[in-house]
């Protein structure tokens, strides 16, 4: 397997300093900030990326465990809340994978039986493993 890269790098000192990260594969590149962490601003910041990954890398572990189990999805989608905490050291303390998905053939049992094992097994769940991941799964018709 490949070796995946993103880059950052930041100017400055933390409230006034000014950063920019980027994906090898070019497709993302954009500005981060004390602002867009801690506030509101424009760009974005690590957590919003974390959640993007987790996301991404839960929805396709999910589909592919569903087809593995002979019930191929529709759709699957991941919404990731990542939950971070400046209290003392600043950490992600949670992160929450809302997910729902559009299976032909499985009931809501199974849907989220197989939402969880796929939690467990993504990569990128695996890595968070110091952080409290939840996970709430409906099944759509």
């Amino acid at each position: 397997m490949p070796t995946r890269k993103a880059n950052a790098k930041w100017e400055g000192d933390l409230k006034s300093g000014k950063g920019n990260m980027s994906l090898q594969s070019g497709a993302y590149d954009g500005q981060f900030s004390f602002k867009t962490r801690f506030e509101d601003g424009n760009g974005t910041n690590p957590e919003e990326l974390v959640g993007a990954a987790h996301a991404g890398c839960f929805s396709m572990q999910f589909s592919a465990m569903l087809a593995e189990d002979g019930n191929p999805p529709d759709s699957i989608e991941t919404e990731a809340k990542v939950h971070f905490s400046v209290d003392g050291t600043p950490t992600i303390e949670k992160i929450e994978l809302i997910t729902r998905g559009k299976v032909p053939g499985i009931d809501e049992a199974q849907f989220k039986k197989t939402a969880e094992k796929a939690k467990e097994a993504c990569p990128v769940s695996r890595l968070y493993t110091g952080a409290e991941i939840t996970l709430d799964a409906s099944l759509e018709s």
